[in-house]
């Protein structure tokens, strides 16, 4: 069965308001295009962080604010789920638990929620702001077994791997991945950083023989310039659409089974695995 996936680059900031009409706008051209999934970016409610300095909370505060800390079961991760309807959404926020917060996806539809997902690798300063997440999980969807990951967690193979061995088809990988902050290249397509950015959207795909779906904050937001690059990757590493660095919706029409089903008829990376063999990396 085809479906068709996006991913998308777009800014969001701390305004919610701005931010529903934003994601409402958004819903409505994936649905135009009959969109099964709709990937919005990490901290898609609520805005990221001004800054990713090593300095403490307090020097962010006179930044910017922080994010607004909001519940899993309160009104608007609803609000999201009824815009949603019949689609698969995914979106970032921060999220409060008691004394802590967290860097949260979550996975909604009409029905309600369907999956979470608290950031587990923490870049640079973000451990001044967020309590680490303890865990990779896939959890099962109306688009088929499908899990996520925030930003950072993609430069790990063993938060990918570990989503693929419990089962996960699509991988859904929300950021708000800045440009270089030093040596940045006047034009985005140019930077490093986006360089890296693409390369572990691929890597990651590949090496797990999954459906990957990439989104990505866009704009500038403090002292962070993001470089959008929302893409669809395939099964062999290959971009079925992108955004390049341009705020946007890549979209994609894809037969899941029938991908994976031919990228692993052959040689099955999972399959193939030898954990008796990696030492330390496999806990032995």
């Amino acid at each position: 069965m085809t479906l068709t996936l996006a991913a998308a680059a777009a800014p969001f900031g701390r305004d919610l308001d701005q931010t529903f009409a934003l994601i409402a706008d958004l819903v409505g051209l994936a649905r135009a295009r009959g969109a099964s999934l709709l990937a919005l970016p990490e901290a898609a409610l609520g805005g990221y962080l001004a800054d990713l300095g090593e300095h403490g909370v307090e020097q962010v505060l006179h930044q910017h604010a922080l994010p607004p800390a909001l519940d899993v079961d309160g009104p608007e991760v609803a609000r999201l789920a009824a815009l949603a309807g019949d689609m698969v959404v995914t979106a970032g926020f921060c999220e409060s638990d008691g004394a802590e917060r967290y860097n949260t996806a979550v996975a909604v539809c009409g029905d309600g929620v369907l999956g979470v997902h608290r950031k587990v690798h923490q870049p640079l300063g973000e451990n001044n702001s967020y309590a680490a997440g303890d865990g990779f999980r896939a959890f099962d969807s109306p688009i088929g077994r499908m899990g996520m990951l925030i930003c950072y967690d993609k430069a790990f193979p063993e938060a990918a791997r570990t989503l693929a061995m419990d089962g996960a088809e699509v991988v859904v990988c929300m950021s708000a991945w800045p440009g270089s902050r030093t040596g940045a290249a006047a034009d985005l397509a140019e930077d490093r950083w986006t360089r890296r950015f693409d390369l572990f959207d691929q890597a990651r795909a590949l090496e797990n023989q999954v459906v990957w779906v990439s989104a990505n904050q866009a704009g500038t937001f403090g002292s962070l310039r993001f470089v959008c690059s929302a893409k669809i990757v395939g099964p062999g590493g290959d971009v079925l659409a992108t955004t390049g660095v341009q705020p946007g919706l890549a979209i994609a029409d894809v037969d899941v089974r029938a991908l994976l089903d031919g990228a692993r008829r052959s040689m099955a990376h999972l399959r193939d695995r030898r954990p008796d063999t990696y030492g330390v990396l496999a806990g032995v």
